[in-house]
């Protein structure tokens, strides 16, 4: 079994914008030397926000099906183990066990209409 990473290296393409819906998320793990990588991307208009798919309740993946990170109503991002909420815009916990705690950030931008990591 490969590492599990906290980090990528900066400038990794990892897809078009379009490759997510707004007001949607994304999973993405990516398999370097070092190890494999799990995050995600949630797409807000042309601003994408990107964290480790890890909750900061128990260190445990966000979601138990792929993809599905947010509310249904795309407001916030809930862990679907324990119920946690989280705002998509800071990764900072609202609602469930953890309130104030946060997820890890993992840095994404949109350049020339891809998403890249930064």
């Amino acid at each position: 079994m490969s590492e599990r990473l906290t980090e990528t290296p900066p400038n990794v393409t990892l897809g078009p914008l379009d490759l997510i819906p707004d007001g949607k998320a994304r999973n993405f793990v990516l398999e370097m030397r070092a190890g494999r990588f799990h995050g995600f991307v949630v797409r807000r208009g042309e601003t994408v926000h990107g964290y480790l798919d890890l909750c900061a309740h128990m260190a445990l993946p966000l979601t138990n099906r792929l993809d599905d990170y947010l509310t249904p109503d795309g407001g916030h991002i809930q862990c679907s183990w324990h119920g946690a909420l989280y705002r998509v815009e800071d990764g900072t916990c609202v609602g469930g066990p953890c309130v104030g705690a946060r997820l890890r950030r993992w840095p994404v931008t949109v350049h020339d209409g891809m998403i890249v990591t930064s």
